[in-house]
């Protein structure tokens, strides 16, 4: 069952077409990657469906609604959680602070409420705290809750905006990048999080430049080259995909894993 998808989608800057006539499923419970040379339209691809960027023409459903032009925050709340490239913590702020200022259930917020301590406020903020505290023990940060965010590595940080994404409730995540500038250890804890993610229900669609990342953990890859979708398949048919290939390498040779 298709949880997003994505039909002749067209964008064009200044005259150049950053995507165009671009179309895929992305199958619930999946990790697909989204790859291509650089330009090749891939975060382009992410702005769109997600809504930063408005298409010219082309249509994008999730769960057979259609989320074509609606707006970032309520395609955040439609179920579709996003990471960037530039990672957009509050640095300033605790890691626990950053994933509970991200968590979407607030019911009992309200100016009363705030001020009169109610049982039912505290109730929820201890059941929030619980809850973001999961997250970060999911990512393995729970030993760094009460560090400020700012003081985390740079592997660590991507950890923590996932646990961000995580706690927004989103059903598909969209990971730009999520290893890029990482050690091969780092690498390793972020490819193992990102499965148990999917273990646990969730969708993953990322974008990535690392061939080994790639072909280690997506189950279906999308290939895009000068806006256009070249290929799509399982790791073994893009390896041996000439357009592929060719699109990286500029001749034909194996892609090395």
């Amino acid at each position: 069952m298709a949880i997003l998808q994505v039909q002749n989608l067209a964008k064009t800057f200044d005259g150049l077409k950053a995507v165009d006539d671009v179309s895929f499923d992305i199958q619930q419970g999946s990790i697909t990657a989204l790859i291509g040379p650089n330009g090749s339209g891939k975060t382009t691809v992410f702005n769109l469906v997600t809504g930063f960027v408005r298409p010219d023409h082309g249509e994008v459903f999730l769960k057979g609604n259609r989320i074509t032009r609606s707006e970032p925050h309520k395609i955040a709340r439609m179920g579709i959680g996003r990471t960037f490239q530039t990672i957009r913590l509050f640095p300033q702020v605790s890691v626990l602070e950053n994933v509970l200022l991200a968590l979407s259930d607030h019911k009992s917020e309200s100016l009363w409420a705030a001020v009169a301590r109610t049982k039912a406020m505290l109730n929820e903020e201890e059941s929030n705290r619980e809850k973001a505290i999961e997250f970060l023990r999911l990512v393995g940060l729970e030993e760094q809750k009460n560090r400020p965010a700012g003081n985390l590595s740079h592997g660590q940080r991507n950890r923590l905006e996932l646990a961000r994404v995580l706690a927004t409730g989103a059903e598909l995540l969209l990971l730009d990048e999520p290893t890029a500038g990482l050690f091969p250890q780092a690498i390793m804890e972020a490819l193992k999080v990102i499965k148990e993610v999917r273990d646990r229900g969730k969708t993953v669609l990322f974008i990535a430049h690392d061939m080994k990342v790639v072909m280690g953990i997506a189950e279906q890859i999308i290939v895009l080259n000068h806006g256009k979708k070249i290929a799509e398949g399982t790791p073994e048919q893009i390896q041996k995909n000439d357009a592929v290939v060719e699109a990286y390498l500029g001749r034909r040779r194996r892609i090395a894993t």
